[in-house]
């Protein structure tokens, strides 16, 4: 297919399938998302790595806008990453001592906190990977 009737059939196909940022039932009761994306046939590799790509973009993101977190070494700022992908910005946000402990260069307090967390009882190796490279 040729570019400009590629490009005529996105602008067809996104007029018809209408855009859903959140996952509903179509006419067919078929679990779908964006732009009529059926959600029961598996996703290939390169449609998993762009969306880790994307959702690791947005972890970043959040974290960068916390504004002292940029002054963290790059592990530490890591660390940060881990936790808000794996928790939502929410989630990161409610280790509030651990947090204050990261503000203030008290990376020792702050590892503390993330284990002593119900985080770190549900990720387990996880989140002793992350205490330690964030004491580091």
């Amino acid at each position: 297919m040729d570019d400009l009737t590629r490009l005529r059939l996105l602008g067809q196909l996104k007029r018809d399938e209408g855009k859903s940022a959140v996952m509903y039932l179509d006419s067919a009761n078929t679990p779908t998302i964006g732009y009529g994306h059926n959600l029961t046939v598996p996703l290939s590799d390169a449609a998993m790595e762009q969306i880790l790509s994307d959702d690791l973009a947005a972890a970043e993101s959040d974290v960068a806008s916390l504004v002292w977190p940029l002054s963290l070494s790059p592990a530490r700022f890591a660390v940060l990453v881990a936790m808000r992908f794996n928790l939502g910005f929410g989630g990161l946000l409610g280790f509030v001592n651990m947090l204050a402990a990261l503000r203030s260069g008290d990376y020792e307090t702050a590892a503390r906190e993330m284990l002593a967390s119900l985080w770190a009882s549900q990720v387990g190796a996880r989140a002793d990977r992350l205490a330690e490279q964030m004491r580091v």
